[in-house]
Formats: structure tokens, C-alpha cells, sequence
């Protein structure tokens, strides 16, 4: 039985609007629910969407650089990378994970999937 992968979702998040960045998100959630339902693990980055809106709100500036410093060394520590698509980060994310020998997937469809263990139950004494 194939083991399961910790499995980077890279795409576009930036866009021209705040529903573009809405679209974006759900469309890496979606493949990040896609991922666990194979049996792998997934970091979706677009998660920081939320962080974003949040810092935004209480005035604190995250800047680009800043949420692809938080990304990367999640990206190292995962497996292999799914890409959706181009843009900025996502291309870098692309190039990190080259350059680490990781698995790169370019579909949903490509990534494999695998049985998870099932919890043991506790012995009592």
C-alpha cells in the first residue's frame, strides 16, 4: 500500500478583485478536499486568504513577501506539489519544489490514491 504524501496546493490567489481572490481560494480548498479524500495530506497556502482579511481589518500589513516567507517552509517539509496554474508565487512554488527534488503533480487526477492506517484502539489496564 502506497504511503500517504503531504501535498502542497500551488495556484494562482492574486487577482483584480476581491471575488477573484474568493474564486481562487475555493478553487485551492476544493483541491486541497480532493486530496484528503485520496488519502494524502494537504497545506492549502490560500488559506492565508483568511489571515489576509483578518490582518486587514485590524491594520496590520502583510505585504506579497511576507505569505510567501510563511509558505516556503511548509513547501519543504511537504512531499510533493500540486500546480493549478500560473502566476508569481505559484510559479516560484513551482521552482522551490523542483530545485527540492519533490513530486510534482499537474492534475488531481495524477496523484495516486492510498489507504490510511486506521486508529488503533487504546489498550486498558
Amino acid at each position: 500500500m502506497a504511503k500517504p504524501m503531504l501535498i502542497y496546493v500551488a495556484g494562482p490567489y492574486t487577482a483584480a478583485n476581491a471575488k477573484g481572490h474568493e474564486i481562487n481560494t475555493a478553487r485551492a480548498i476544493d483541491a486541497g478536499i480532493a486530496i484528503f479524500r485520496k488519502g494524502h495530506f494537504p497545506y492549502i497556502p490560500h488559506l492565508t486568504h483568511f489571515v489576509d482579511l483578518r490582518a486587514k481589518r485590524t491594520g496590520v500589513r502583510l505585504a506579497w513577501s511576507d505569505y510567501i516567507a510563511w509558505d516556503l517552509p511548509w513547501l519543504k517539509k511537504c512531499d510533493a506539489l500540486l500546480y493549478l496554474g500560473s502566476s508569481t508565487g505559484a510559479d516560484l512554488e513551482l521552482k522551490k519544489a523542483k530545485m527540492l527534488k519533490k513530486r510534482i503533480f499537474l492534475a488531481l487526477s495524477a496523484i495516486p490514491s492510498v489507504g490510511r492506517p486506521r486508529p488503533t484502539k487504546a489498550k486498558s489496564s
